[in-house]
């Protein structure tokens, strides 16, 4: 159900698509889901950067490799659930593929419109991979349990953020796995890493 605080944008006369390499031409404001390809989210996730950049490390953290461990610590905590689950969080931030990656006082900035493009867009992709556009609401806390709980690490690994600062914003997470320092890996690294998750994920779910 669409949160009826959020207004749609007006469609406009100029375009609001957007070519990808693939040849798709994807509608921001009306996306299809034939328009969607995994290999164009691998691609340009992979090239977003998360904390808008301010991270450590010889490579920019990406929003593919946060999606990556997103999935993986997800895998952890609830290894007994349906696998399709872990598609959902592998993709749980996919719509930056096309939007970019906006920090959170930004969006609570911009209000609404950077919402409703992003919840359509979100709906059309979890579409083209057989997953409902609206995940049940039990799935969507835990995927962002593990969001919030990444960001955490994020903050004090890559960000710059002491444990005490990191937890005045976030609150420490308290997870099953044991937490590894995050490195920021190479924008071709992690797009590879991300469509080879994706497609052990598919085998395992089709």
């Amino acid at each position: 159900m669409q949160n009826k605080n959020i207004k749609p944008l007006k469609k406009i006369n100029q375009r609001a698509w957007q070519r990808m390499l693939s040849g798709r031409k994807l509608d921001i404001l009306s996306p299809s889901p034939f328009d969607i390809e995994i290999e164009d989210i691998a691609l340009g996730l992979s090239r977003v950067t998360r904390w808008n950049g301010q991270t450590t490390g010889n490579y920019p953290y990406s929003v593919a490799q946060h999606s990556i461990l997103v999935e993986e610590l997800f895998n952890i905590e609830y290894s007994s659930l349906d696998k399709k689950w872990n598609l959902a969080a592998l993709l749980h931030d996919a719509p930056e593929y096309v939007i970019g990656d906006l920090i959170t006082p930004f969006k609570y900035a911009l209000n609404n419109s950077y919402r409703f493009v992003e919840d359509n867009l979100m709906k059309a992709i979890y579409l083209r991979f057989g997953l409902p556009p609206l995940l049940p609401k039990n799935i969507e806390s835990k995927i962002k349990k593990i969001d919030k709980a990444l960001a955490w690490f994020e903050a004090v690994d890559l960000a710059g953020y002491k444990e005490k600062e990191a937890s005045l914003i976030i609150k420490r997470p308290n997870l099953i796995s044991k937490h590894q320092k995050i490195v920021a890996l190479s924008a071709n690294d992690v797009e590879k890493r991300f469509l080879k998750r994706f497609q052990e994920i598919i085998t395992k779910i089709s």
